[in-house]
């Protein structure tokens, strides 16, 4: 207890060490970022999981007093995000927004979505709407972080000030600026979906496995964001743990990818794998067909193909679709001078456009499939035959923890 008011004013009621208030910053942020990836994200944005009542009350508490958020409004500005990614219509695409605007403005683009209501209203459906969530959640978000201030301040002195003030940013910086811009932005892709969502680390720990955002575009329903042996998602560990104890139930995971052999045609066990798993597909199509013939292409264009930057080869990964006009006209001039390369980027196209289709009559679908199978077949390019091969086989298997 404090000997005197400077005492008291200094390091509060509990007179805390350095070491003790590194360590109350650290668990109290991370239960923050849990609180945000594991109840808004997972649970009310996407419905992967459900919490018992307790921890669930506990996570709408937590993001309350500590971030203002509103779960209504948090689920349907990310569902929107989702819905409309990298258009005008996205409320924080660093793609038409720019990446310095997402990154350090990030909380302003929150603030303006919260601020279309039709969209709330929009996306916002099947979250909670009891008695505490209209009368104090909803009705008065910023007295959350008010009382969470004069908390720190009795039991830290002016130090609980400075970490409130770190809180107040913490998820600002780390969720609006660093997920949403730099996972737009940098690092890796396992999936070739349609946008430019990353992987900014294979190893999620730090901000709850929200690095691994490329996994989660990919497959957004899913409670799992790790999807490779070699990648880890804390946030689906700690959902493991609740589930083991009865307070959790998972309700999705990210399909996982069947190959059998000897299949003469596409049939309905391949169509359901191929609407289920499209992205899979087709990043299998650019590693098992694109890459072999750039590397073939690379051999023998000598100068030519140096003459390509990195970014434009890589644009042969989903047509140049995220190149700009000038950029993009490079490549397909690029592409046209070459007769093997330019067969690779037609197949790949009509691939997408069967994909992207999506015929309600599955056998219209089906044949389609069939043709271009047929066709890549003929091709008399060796990676194209080995890739229709292995695609005719594709099926759903049991998703495993």
């Amino acid at each position: 207890m404090p000997a005197s008011l400077y005492d008291f004013l200094a390091g509060g009621l509990l007179q805390a060490g350095f070491g003790s208030l590194v360590i109350y910053f650290l668990v109290a942020t991370q239960l923050t970022i849990f609180a945000v990836t594991l109840y808004l994200h997972r649970s009310m944005a996407h419905r992967a999981v459900d919490f018992h009542p307790l921890p669930a009350h506990f996570f709408r508490f937590w993001t309350w007093l500590t971030t203002s958020m509103v779960t209504r409004e948090w689920a349907a500005i990310h569902r929107k995000h989702h819905a409309k990614c990298e258009t005008e219509e996205d409320p924080h695409s660093p793609q038409v927004k720019g990446i310095r605007t997402v990154f350090w403005r990030g909380v302003e683009l929150y603030r303006e979505a919260r601020a279309d209501r039709e969209s709330i209203e929009k996306y916002g459906k099947g979250c909670p709407d009891d008695w505490i969530e209209r009368k104090l959640y909803t009705a008065h978000p910023t007295l959350g972080p008010t009382l969470l201030l004069v908390i720190s301040f009795l039991l830290f002195g002016f130090a609980g000030i400075a970490i409130w003030a770190i809180q107040m940013a913490w998820i600002p910086f780390w969720a609006a600026g660093v997920v949403n811009g730099l996972g737009h932005w940098w690092g890796y892709r396992n999936f070739e979906s349609a946008d430019t969502s990353t992987n900014l680390t294979p190893w999620g720990f730090w901000i709850g496995g929200e690095e691994l955002h490329n996994n989660h575009h990919a497959f957004p329903s899913s409670a799992k964001f790790a999807l490779r042996r070699f990648e880890f998602d804390i946030g689906w560990a700690t959902i493991r743990l609740f589930e083991m104890v009865g307070l959790a139930k998972v309700l999705r995971v990210a399909p996982s990818l069947d190959v059998r052999p000897n299949i003469a045609m596409p049939d309905a066990e391949t169509l359901r794998a191929l609407l289920a798993i499209r992205f899979q597909a087709m990043t299998d199509y650019y590693r098992c067909v694109t890459l072999p013939a750039l590397r073939e292409e690379a051999a023998n264009a000598g100068d030519r193909m140096r003459a390509l930057p990195r970014k434009l080869r890589q644009g042969l990964a989903d047509g140049g679709r995220w190149l700009d006009d000038d950029k993009r006209a490079r490549l397909q001039a690029w592409v046209a001078e070459s007769p093997r390369m330019a067969q690779v980027a037609d197949f790949r196209q009509r691939l997408a456009q069967v994909l992207d289709e999506r015929s309600n009559d599955a056998q219209v679908t089906l044949h389609k499939l069939h043709a271009w199978c047929v066709e890549a077949e003929a091709s008399g390019v060796q990676a194209l035959q080995a890739f229709s091969e292995r695609m005719k086989g594709y099926a759903l298997a049991p998703a495993r923890a």
